[in-house]
């Protein structure tokens, strides 16, 4: 089957790491069904796609609920009568002082950045009759501490978990699962106004520069591609270094 016949669903993909991956997809000639919880941006990004020429669908969704995620895979199915990749890529991070943080802080952030994950992999499970592909993103902080992210931490160490007894249970199907944990990545979401700190962080990574979506969005594509068809239950660390240093 032709790749311009392919179909991906992009979680979190209305800004930051989740659009660079819809424009990458979109360009390696995939449909793309285009996930956020804002339904402006969703609609944005599916303009931009079809400039591209790609076919694209616009899911307004919160991840984090089971109706809205089974809605969000009806609606796909229902426009393109297939799913061929599904991009985790939904995700929060605010930063709460461990002693400081609430019960409802703690599963605001596990409900998104790991209740999500199960969620969807799940329906995605059912739907992909000839095998396909489940890309995580997960992070640096599932390997690294970080003061302020415990919730965090804990949600990308979760993901990192899941890919890998996902990736047993769904092989007989033929259906891959793996991840691509990001490092330090310029996204609206992670904007530091702070230009020293900036400089501290870029300070501290070898190729001496902040990540790009675009870093994130190769990584995935290439997890996408017929060329990963014997990698699964795998990590890819994009971080230029950070974590080795």
């Amino acid at each position: 089957m032709s790749l311009k016949n392919k179909v991906a669903i992009v979680t979190g993909a209305g800004q930051g790491i989740g659009r660079g991956i819809a424009l990458a997809l979109a360009k390696a000639k995939y449909q793309v069904v285009v996930s956020d919880i804002d339904a402006n941006n969703c609609r944005k990004v599916a303009k931009e796609l079809s400039v591209l020429g790609a076919k694209s669908l616009a899911v307004k969704c919160d991840v984090s609920d089971k109706a809205e995620v089974v809605k969000l895979f009806k609606q796909t199915m229902k426009q393109f009568g297939r799913l061929d990749i599904l991009v985790n890529n939904a995700g929060i991070f605010p930063f709460v002082a461990f002693e400081q943080m609430t019960e409802a802080d703690w599963d605001k952030v596990i409900d998104v950045n790991l209740k999500s994950v199960f969620l969807c992999s799940q329906e995605a499970a059912k739907v992909m009759a000839t095998g396909g592909r489940i890309i995580n993103t997960s992070s640096i902080a599932s390997v690294v501490g970080f003061a302020g992210l415990v919730h965090y931490c804990a949600s990308k160490g979760g993901v990192s978990g899941m890919i890998r007894a996902m990736a047993l249970e769904l092989a007989p199907k033929k259906i891959t699962v793996n991840a691509v944990a990001p490092g330090a990545i310029e996204t609206p979401g992670a904007a530091n106004p702070d230009e020293a700190a900036k400089q501290q962080t870029i300070a501290a990574i070898p190729l001496a520069r902040m990540g790009q979506p675009e870093d994130i969005a190769g990584a995935v594509v290439f997890l996408a591609s017929k060329q990963a068809d014997y990698i699964t239950g795998q990590t890819i660390i994009v971080d230029g270094g950070w974590t080795f240093r």
